[in-house]
């Protein structure tokens, strides 16, 4: 087992990682080979680590050394393990939300698009969508419900952000997913026109006068398919709806238009992933 440190001062340079780097400065765009990222549990550290993901640091509360911690801490090899009294933890925020656990990891090389478009034939596409908590709701929704890959515009949250992570519970790492080029200056609509010419059938998901259901059968039955989900606030802009084969929505009732953009994932994932199918 490798050393313990115990850290009894909040404000020690060891903590500076899980403390006080913002997620931007985690990510390092400037050098993005030395990117970190934060998972929090036992269970999606060690999902990072089936992953393949390389661990730096682990930060824990003491009574989880000889607990749940101690295969993650196995696993990790020797990387630096720092523990403090729960008081001093506390003081980290969300920790209530981490069961005791966090480690800090490497974010590895995006894979490319064209490779995880080759090997998936039911793709989930997030354009625009910026809130955490649904990329990580999506993403979990996505794994369990037969979408092979995720793609993303440049503009929504990382995948890798803390609390998408948690959200996801791990799936993140159990799924491929990647930015996809998108040439918003010149060509809005650039990222569908690229998952057309890759032989993806693409469906945006949003309210227009010639949405059609999303069971139609020409969706369900597709060789390859592409579902595009939009912004929270204001869903797919009119060049991307414009772009794609196909406008879908999910039938309502009681007056009610639309669902929050990671409930409908989940609907959408359903009817359409490989789930529905076997």
């Amino acid at each position: 087992m490798p050393d313990i440190i115990e850290i009894t001062d909040f404000d020690a340079p060891e903590l500076d990682i899980y403390a006080r780097l913002t997620e931007n400065q985690l990510l390092n765009r400037h050098e993005p080979e030395k990117g970190l990222f934060i998972a929090e549990s036992p269970k999606v550290v060690e999902r990072a680590l089936d992953s393949g993901c390389t661990p730096v640091s682990l930060l824990l509360e003491r009574k989880h050394i000889e607990g749940e911690a101690r295969n993650v801490i196995a696993r990790c090899g020797d990387v630096p393990v720092y523990t403090a009294d729960f008081d001093v933890l506390t003081k980290l925020t969300g920790f209530a939300l981490t069961r005791g656990v966090l480690c800090a990891m490497r974010r590895p090389p995006l894979p490319d698009a064209a490779k995880i478009c080759a090997a998936a034939s039911r793709l989930a596409v997030l354009e625009n969508v910026m809130n955490p908590t649904n990329v990580g709701a999506i993403f979990r929704s996505a794994a369990a419900l037969g979408i092979d890959a995720v793609l993303l515009t440049s503009s929504c949250s990382n995948p890798l952000y803390r609390r998408a992570i948690r959200v996801s519970m791990g799936t993140v790492f159990q799924i491929p997913w990647t930015f996809l080029p998108q040439d918003t200056a010149h060509d809005p609509a650039s990222h569908i026109r690229y998952l057309k010419s890759l032989g993806f059938l693409t469906a945006a998901m949003a309210l227009t006068e010639r949405s059609s259901s999303i069971s139609d059968p020409v969706l369900t039955s597709a060789d390859k398919l592409a579902v595009i989900l939009g912004s929270e606030g204001d869903g797919l802009p009119a060049e991307t709806i414009a772009a794609c084969d196909y406008t879908v929505r999910i039938p309502m009732s009681h007056g009610v238009d639309s669902l929050n953009v990671a409930a409908a994932s989940a609907v959408a994932f359903w009817e359409l992933g490989h789930m529905k199918q076997r």
